[in-house]
């Protein structure tokens, strides 16, 4: 797949590692030219410099030969341009970088395919870190309906030694809940787990339930805040 992204900031050469990494063939699209230059040099993708709402950088950049686009600008009102500009050669899937809600409408008008608030997702996730301290993480899907939740197995927890069967027949386990994943240790590959899965000490589960199941799930799994992990942050040298 080719993936045109316009914006070389933070999160535009974050994706495009990320989507190389992946297989995809990128290119990135910016005004600063040093940002360009990194792009080329250090990740190793196509990078064009100019304006992403230029048709000229655009076309230079082969949108007409683009899979899909992703709106990366600092600038809702430029990312919205190019959204249509995109619209305008025909590319259907469109993603764009959301600063501030008041675009919403306007990038749905605009008929951008995934509209991803970056403040929102910001926001979702801390406030998830303070209330609920022992969960690794946690997504949501359907407006919220939905909640995966990435949970620790310590060795006094109450499902460490049981098959997923016997959790799941267990009357005290949240209604419509599922443990989806499973993973023996963090080095290990996430498992489909079946009935006979068990669930060893220090292992990880991914479990699918409810939002308002989220706090009793985690009453019934017996982990307590003192077994949430510890996330070791990384600081590169600038």
């Amino acid at each position: 797949m080719y993936v045109l992204i316009g914006g070389a900031g933070m999160m535009g050469l974050g994706l495009a590692q990320q989507l190389l990494d992946l297989g995809h063939t990128v290119a990135i699209v910016d005004v600063d030219p040093l940002a360009c230059r990194f792009a080329r040099e250090k990740i190793g993708v196509m990078a064009f410099e100019g304006s992403a709402v230029s048709t000229k950088v655009l076309l230079e950049a082969g949108i007409r030969q683009a899979n899909a686009v992703v709106a990366a600008l600092r600038d809702d009102a430029m990312n919205l341009a190019l959204v249509t500009l995109s619209r305008s050669y025909g590319i259907s899937h469109i993603v764009v970088r959301m600063c501030d809600r008041e675009f919403l409408d306007a990038y749905r008008l605009a008929r951008a395919s995934h509209i991803i608030s970056t403040i929102d997702l910001a926001v979702v996730t801390m406030a998830n870190a303070i209330e609920y301290p022992e969960v690794e993480s946690m997504m949501h899907f359907e407006q919220g309906q939905v909640e995966v939740l990435k949970l620790p197995v310590p060795r006094d927890c109450y499902v460490a030694g049981r098959t997923v069967a016997q959790i799941a027949q267990d009357a005290n386990f949240p209604t419509g809940s599922l443990i989806i994943g499973y993973q023996c240790h963090p080095s290990a590959s996430l498992e489909i787990p079946n009935g006979n899965t068990v669930l060893e000490a220090d292992s990880t589960i991914l479990v699918v339930t409810r939002p308002e199941f989220v706090k009793p799930m985690i009453d019934y799994l017996g982990i307590q805040t003192n077994h949430r992990p510890t996330i070791e942050v990384s600081h590169p040298n600038l």
